[in-house]
């Protein structure tokens, strides 16, 4: 355009476009290293744009570690919001001092570079409040005592409230609950219009976070996952979506599925559910209780009376939204049930069968039990009119809960095995000692149906 240079076009983008004043932000704290954009970033700078225009006033952000969430929330849109109203007041509080002053060391970087005083210059004319801004930032105590800092507040950022390991104390999770309610509140200069944003990794089923999003309805929540458990739509603009399918990874530059599935693995379901899902597990486990896990290296060998199960829990539909299919194979002895393998996706009908089929051929099962619900029906037809394999529909008399319910006793008694590691054993163990709490179902279907199977005294014209 004539007469507006590039420095005039950066300028504009710098004060009118947050994720552009956020590259800027982290080239700055980290000279030399690539700013690798992506749309979890859109997300979250579009919902920190609804805080500032006074769009929405209660934000929560559920986000793995080290994903750019303190450089962006506590960090770049504090100088940001500033540099547009140098009369505002944010607050920003973490666990401890340490981390408060590494966020304040950041904020001043970015406030006193060149960049930011071209794209903000009137922020020359408040420079002192802007040095007393960071000086108080930089003071912040530890979270136990924030509460006394004096003031009050337009806007509270709340980054990673809790240690991981301060949140596993029930004296802990809920004295820091019952400061948000008495003491944090209190500090927003305007009980209406004063917004408070809470940033933070999950660590367990009643921290902050999650105590918040079970007591009131009216917080704006943007939950990322490192792993995508369910196909989504993220809105990262006032008209713009990204379009998430299950099992793709958050950032896939920044950390691939496969280094996630390792660590995972070093990390161990609880963990890696809690501060990289977004989804931690109850404590020791819901229905079935995480001391009544058993592992196996290797499956007993096979005897005359040794029997092989395939437990089928098909699906509806085949839509991103419905639920998975499941199929569990399982080697049962001596009143104990040994898993063999664990297999679920989303599948048409054609799809559906062949899986079964596949299935079917590789362990060679005793019989085949699938729900007759849905396309279970017709899957068990379609295998009975082929005549290679003993199928039963398995009527559904139960919800899912009461029927797992009933072969708890199975698990306590150190009856039902896993194998150690599985590559599917994570997840499932994640869905399984989260139910019925959690998102999916559809493993612990199939495992409590397998489970309540009966091989006495059947015979061919029973099944």
């Amino acid at each position: 355009m004539h007469g507006i240079s590039e420095r005039d076009l950066l300028e504009f983008a710098l004060r009118n476009d947050f994720e552009s004043f956020l590259k800027y932000s982290v080239l700055t704290l980290n000279p030399g290293m690539p700013f690798l954009p992506n749309w979890h970033i859109r997300a979250i700078t579009y919902q920190l744009e609804r805080v500032r225009r006074g769009e929405i006033n209660r934000l929560i952000i559920n986000l793995p570690p080290r994903y750019l969430k303190s450089i962006t929330v506590s960090v770049a849109f504090p100088a940001f919001v500033l540099g547009h109203d140098p009369r505002q007041r944010i607050f920003s509080i973490s666990y401890g001092s340490e981390l408060s002053l590494k966020h304040a060391r950041d904020f001043r970087s970015i406030v006193e570079s060149p960049w930011y005083a071209r794209a903000f210059p009137q922020m020359g004319l408040s420079r002192s409040s802007m040095r007393r801004q960071a000086r108080l930032r930089g003071s912040a105590k530890p979270l136990r005592s924030a509460a006394s800092s004096p003031g009050l507040a337009a806007t509270i950022i709340l980054d990673d409230p809790q240690k991981p390991v301060d949140a596993q104390s029930k004296v802990r999770r809920d004295s820091l609950n019952q400061w948000y309610a008495n003491s944090l509140v209190s500090r927003l200069d305007n009980k209406e219009t004063g917004a408070i944003i809470v940033v933070t990794q999950r660590v367990h089923m009643d921290d902050l976070s999650g105590h918040l999003m079970s007591s009131s309805g009216r917080w704006e929540i943007l939950t990322l996952p490192a792993i995508a458990d369910i196909d989504e739509q993220v809105q990262v603009g006032d008209d713009e979506f990204h379009y998430r399918r299950a099992g793709t990874a958050l950032h896939p530059e920044h950390e691939s599925l496969e280094t996630l599935r390792a660590l995972q693995q070093d990390l161990g379901t609880y963990d890696f559910g809690a501060q990289y899902q977004q989804a931690p597990i109850p404590e020791g486990g819901a229905m079935i209780q995480r001391s009544w896990i058993t592992w196996y290296d290797r499956p007993p060998e096979r005897t005359t009376k040794t029997k092989i199960l395939l437990s089928v829990d098909a699906a509806s539909k085949d839509g991103p939204q419905n639920s998975y299919s499941a199929f569990s194979a399982w080697q049962v002895q001596d009143d104990h049930y040994y898993l063999l393998n664990m297999e679920r996706g989303r599948y048409d009908f054609p799809q559906l069968r062949a899986k079964a089929l596949a299935l079917a051929e590789r362990y060679e099962p005793t019989v085949i039990v699938i729900e007759d619900a849905s396309a279970g029906i017709a899957l068990a037809q379609e295998l009975r009119s082929m005549g290679r394999h003993r199928v039963k529909a398995i009527p559904v008399e139960r919800d899912k809960a009461t029927r797992l319910y009933v072969q708890a006793a199975k698990f306590d008694a150190g009856r039902v095995h896993f194998p150690k590691d599985a590559p599917f054993m994570p997840d499932l163990l994640a869905e399984l000692l989260a139910f019925p709490h959690g998102k999916h179902d559809d493993q612990v279907d199939s495992i409590s149906q397998a489970l309540a199977h009966k091989f006495s005294g059947y015979t061919l014209d029973n099944l």
